[in-house]
């Protein structure tokens, strides 16, 4: 009797999972007929991605071929690792990164808390006047081109007629030639950048700290917490998943820092602080025309980006209950 049921349920089991499967079609089908104007709208992004980003990984082959543009991608020959080998052992190699992971360093240490200062600060100003004003006037610089910022900064700096100099100047000091001292470099770039985005990346936290519960505010009132307590005690653990997200992003892009800009502000008597993987690739694969030296450093770039992503997202994950990136 007992075996009769059970081949009875064994033979359900199909029917049963077979409905569920066509009516969770049946519910993806009548989502997307419901929504079908807002699906249209992911069209152009989409494509977007497909065209700009994942189409030109076809490219990254001639990481491992002797690539010629007469032969093309297809008919270069295969030459397995080489490429990576030349990389690993020219004198760019360790100069490169060690730039690249100082800069990203120094950047993480003071460009990333930045934002979230200033959204703390822009919490605490009680004249909303005063603070859309201060919040337009931070975030604004982010909408000017690179170009320009780093022309400012080039003005600002010119050993001649550049305001900092002619400051130095009157106060007694002598004139310095701030973009040919290697030494200055990087703190010239992350202090651009800082001023640069501050305003715009600290509309997310803002945004994070407006879905904070102002009944929690009301309770620490009631528990006798001041602003500076209120601060450290609600608004910070109420904006850290967002922090650590914007961290992992942080992370996955630890080796890209801006190389624009560095291209913008460096030249040959500040390589040696400036000179980072993304501008080799620059110099070697488009000004040298050793394209397959090029790809190859930046895959390598690339790859490295990836396994911080993934490690860092990981001990996220174990560490604080708000979970990781995915």
């Amino acid at each position: 009797m007992n075996g009769q049921i059970q081949s009875e349920e064994k033979k359900q089991i199909p029917q049963i999972t077979q409905k569920i499967g066509v009516s969770h079609l049946q519910r993806i089908k009548k989502t997307i007929s419901r929504d079908k104007y807002l699906y249209l709208l992911l069209i152009p992004f989409i494509a977007w991605y497909i065209l700009f980003l994942y189409r030109p990984m076809y490219g990254l082959q001639i990481a491992f071929k002797d690539y010629s543009i007469f032969q093309g991608i297809e008919a270069s020959p295969w030459v397995g690792f080489q490429n990576f080998v030349q990389f690993f052992e020219s004198d760019y190699f360790f100069r490169t990164l060690k730039n690249t992971v100082l800069i990203s360093l120094y950047t993480l240490v003071f460009a990333f808390p930045a934002p979230i200062i200033l959204a703390l600060l822009f919490n605490e100003i009680k004249s909303a006047t005063y603070r859309k004003f201060t919040q337009t006037a931070t975030y604004l610089p982010y909408f000017i081109s690179i170009v320009v910022v780093a022309g400012i900064v080039t003005n600002f700096l010119s050993p001649t007629n550049g305001l900092v100099n002619i400051i130095i100047e009157k106060l007694g000091g002598e004139k310095i030639y701030f973009l040919t001292n290697p030494e200055y470099f990087r703190s010239i770039f992350i202090g651009m950048n800082i001023w640069k985005d501050v305003g715009f990346n600290a509309i997310i936290y803002i945004a994070a700290i407006s879905g904070i519960n102002p009944q929690l505010y009301e309770a620490a009132k009631m528990d006798g917490a001041n602003r500076w307590k209120q601060m450290w005690h609600v608004t910070l653990p109420g904006i850290i998943p967002t922090i650590l997200i914007l961290f992992i992003l942080n992370i996955g892009s630890f080796l890209e820092v801006g190389y624009e800009a560095i291209i913008l502000l460096y030249q040959p008597a500040t390589y040696e602080t400036a000179d980072v993987i993304n501008t080799y690739v620059y110099r070697a694969g488009l000004q040298g025309a050793n394209y397959e030296l090029g790809a190859a450093a930046g895959l390598f770039n690339a790859i490295v980006g990836l396994v911080l992503v993934v490690t860092v997202n990981k001990i996220t994950k174990k560490f604080s209950e708000s979970g990781g990136l995915w």
